[in-house]
C-alpha cells in the first residue's frame, strides 16, 4: 500500500493540513481552519483593550486546527491512518506564549484570562521596540561578536525583547512562567507529549549558536539583572535540529487528529525555511520568497557571512549541510489587504461585482494596463515597519507624487512595486557581502494567483522568477519533513533532499524580466532608494516622530 504523510501550516489567520503521497508528491487532499480569536490587536476576548503595535493570539486555536484540519484531509483523501507514516508542522516566528511545566499556556488559566501577556505574542507584536533598541545598543557597547550573523540588529518581532518586555510590564507572568516557548514547539509538544525546541527558530529567532549556544549570561545580566539566568530558568531544553524525529503521536494526540498512536512527528519548523525542498531546491545561490502577508526570503550558502540587516544566518538552519540566510518584509499582502478595505470606493466594488470578480482581481486588471513609471508614484513598503535591511518596526509606510488625478489602480500598482524594491534591496545587500544570489523561486498565494505582481518583480529585480508547483508550498515542505522524521524504514526517507527531489514540485511558469520594463524600474529603483536612505536611515526621523505623537495621543 502506499504510504503518506501529512504537513500543518499555521499562518498568521488559518491552519491548514496537506495529505501527500510520500513516493510520488501527489497532494490527495487538504483543508483549512480560521482561527476563531484571529489577530488579537485591539481587544482581548473579554474587551480589554490593547496598546498599539500588540497582536496576540490563543492557543486554543492551534489545537483546533489539529482537530479540523487533519480528520478532514484523511475523510477527504479516504486514507486509512494506519497509512500515514510522519506529519511534520511549520509555523510562523517568532511567535511565542508562557506556559507552566506541563505545557499549560498561562492564559488558559482563570486568574490570567484579562492580562494580555498571559496570551501568545505574534510574530507581528511590535510593542517590544524600545527592549530591541536597548538590547541591541547594549549588545554593540559590549562589543557581542553574536549579533554580526543577525546584520548588526536584533528585531523587537524576536524573542528576547518580548520576553524581556514581559518582565518589565508583567514580572509576575514572568515568574509564574516556566517555559517560554516558540508555538511552534508547543504544538509539537502537545502531539508528542514530549518538549523539543527547533534549531531553526532558536538559531534564527533567539541568538543561539550551533557551536556556542546561547550569548553568556552575562550580556543578559547587562540587559536586566533580573534576565541573567534566562536562558536556565526560561529555555532550559536541548536545541533538536531539523530533519529528526520529535517523537511520536500519543493517545491523546490520536483521539484529537484521529492518527494513529506512534505515528512518527517530526521536529517543528518555520513556515517560510521549511517550504524549500518543496520547490526542489537543492544548494547554493538559490533564493527563496514565500509571499503571503508578508515575505520571508531564504537563501542557502556554502559559507557564512555577516549580511547587514538581514534576520539571520544559521548553520543547518534551513537544510543540513549548508548556511542558511534569512531576509524579510513585513508587509506584503497585508499591505495590499489594507489598501483594498479602507482606499477603495464603493464604486470600485460596484464594478468588480459586475464582472463577477473580487476586488484585488479587479483593481489587477486595470493595474496591468499601466506602463511603469506611468502612475508617476513611488512608495515605501513600511506599512508594518522593516524587517530587511533597515531592521526597524517604527518606520512607516508612504506614497509619493499623488495628485487629483491619481486612481485607485495606480496607488495599487505602487504598493506592488514597492514590495518588490524592497526585495531588490535585500538581494543587492547579499550579494554586497559575499552571498551570491544567482536563481528567485517563489512560493505562496501572491506568486500563484497575481501574474501580474510577478512579472513586476521579475522586471525589478532582473532575475527570471520560478514558481513553486502547489497552492500549499509551507505545508508540502512541512509533509516533506514529516516523511523524513518517518525514515525509509518505514516507507519514508532518510534525506530533505532526496525527499524534496520526489515530493516537491515546481510550475512550468517562469518570469523573465521585459527589458524596456527593467529600464524604466532602474529609474524608479534609485529613486526608492533614496528615499530609503533620507527616511530610514536617521537623516529625517519624521516617522518615528509621528508614531510617538500618536502613541502620546492614543494614552
Amino acid at each position: 500500500m502506499p504510504k503518506y504523510s501529512i504537513g500543518v501550516d499555521f499562518g498568521t489567520l488559518s491552519g491548514r493540513a496537506l495529505l501527500v503521497n510520500v513516493e510520488t508528491g501527489e497532494e490527495l487532499a487538504d483543508a483549512t481552519y480560521e482561527y476563531p480569536h484571529g489577530v488579537m490587536d485591539e481587544t482581548l476576548p473579554d474587551g480589554r483593550k490593547l496598546p498599539p503595535d500588540w497582536a496576540l493570539q490563543h492557543p486554543a486555536d492551534y489545537l483546533d486546527v489539529f482537530g479540523s484540519t487533519i480528520p478532514a484531509v484523511l475523510k477527504q483523501s479516504g486514507v486509512s491512518a494506519e497509512d500515514v507514516i510522519g506529519i511534520g508542522i511549520d509555523f510562523t516566528a517568532c511567535t511565542i506564549l508562557p506556559v507552566k511545566a506541563d505545557g499549560t499556556p498561562l492564559c488558559l488559566l482563570e486568574k490570567y484570562i484579562s492580562d494580555p501577556h498571559a496570551y501568545i505574542k505574534l510574530w507581528k507584536h511590535h510593542a517590544a521596540q524600545d527592549k530591541a533598541n536597548k538590547l541591541n545598543q547594549i549588545a554593540t557597547d559590549l562589543n557581542q561578536d553574536w549579533l554580526a550573523r543577525y546584520g548588526g540588529k536584533i528585531s523587537s518581532e524576536w524573542m528576547f525583547p518580548k520576553i524581556w518586555q514581559i518582565l518589565d510590564e508583567a514580572p509576575y507572568i514572568y515568574n509564574e512562567a516556566d517555559f517560554f516557548m516558540e508555538a511552534a514547539d508547543w504544538v509539537i509538544w502537545q502531539l508528542t507529549g514530549v518538549q523539543t525546541r527547533n534549531s531553526c527558530t532558536a538559531g534564527y529567532k533567539a541568538m543561539w549558536h550551533k557551536q556556542n549556544g546561547y550569548p553568556d549570561k552575562s550580556f543578559f545580566k547587562a540587559l536586566d539583572p533580573r534576565l541573567e539566568n534566562v536562558v536556565y530558568d526560561k529555555l532550559n531544553c536541548p536545541i533538536t535540529p531539523l530533519g529528526s524525529k520529535a517523537g511520536e503521536i500519543t493517545e491523546k494526540a490520536a483521539n484529537l487528529t484521529g492518527l494513529k498512536v506512534g505515528t512518527a512527528v517530526a521536529v517543528a519548523n518555520v513556515d517560510a525555511h521549511v517550504t524549500v525542498p518543496a520547490v526542489t531546491i537543492d544548494g547554493p545561490g538559490k533564493l527563496l520568497a514565500i509571499m503571503g502577508t508578508s515575505t520571508c526570503h531564504i537563501l542557502l550558502s556554502d559559507e557564512e557571512h555577516n549580511v547587514p540587516g538581514m534576520c539571520g544566518v544559521v548553520e543547518d538552519g534551513v537544510c543540513p549541510g549548508f548556511f542558511g540566510y534569512e531576509a524579510g518584509q513585513s508587509c506584503v499582502g497585508d499591505h495590499f489587504a489594507w489598501f483594498v478595505e479602507n482606499c477603495v470606493s464603493k464604486e470600485y466594488y460596484d464594478a468588480a461585482n459586475a464582472e463577477g470578480l473580487n476586488i484585488h482581481q479587479y483593481l489587477t486588471q486595470k493595474a496591468e494596463q499601466l506602463k511603469p513609471g506611468q502612475s508617476g508614484l513611488v512608495a515605501l513598503d513600511w506599512w508594518n515597519g522593516n524587517r530587511s535591511v533597515l531592521v526597524d518596526v517604527d518606520l512607516t509606510g508612504m506614497i509619493l507624487g499623488m495628485t487629483l488625478q491619481t486612481k485607485p489602480e495606480e496607488m495599487y500598482r505602487a504598493l506592488i512595486e514597492a514590495t518588490a524594491y524592497g526585495t531588490r534591496k535585500i538581494i543587492e545587500t547579499f550579494r554586497a557581502n559575499g552571498v551570491p544570489v544567482d536563481e528567485f523561486y517563489a512560493s505562496g498565494g501572491i506568486s500563484l494567483k497575481n501574474p501580474m505582481a510577478m512579472q513586476i518583480y521579475a522586471d525589478i529585480i532582473q532575475i527570471p522568477i520560478k514558481i513553486g508547483g502547489t497552492t500549499q508550498g509551507p505545508a508540502l515542505g512541512s509533509a516533506i519533513f514529516g516523511a523524513v522524521a518517518a525514515g525509509s524504514i518505514n516507507g519514508g526517507y532518510d534525506d530533505v533532499f532526496k525527499a524534496g527531489s520526489v515530493m516537491g514540485k515546481l510550475r512550468d511558469t517562469i518570469y523573465t524580466p521585459i527589458q524596456e520594463n527593467a529600464e524604466v524600474y532602474d529609474l524608479l529603483y534609485a529613486e526608492y532608494s533614496k528615499l530609503h536612505d533620507y527616511f530610514g536611515r536617521g537623516e529625517n526621523d519624521v516617522m518615528k516622530r509621528l508614531k510617538e505623537i500618536k502613541k502620546q495621543q492614543s494614552v
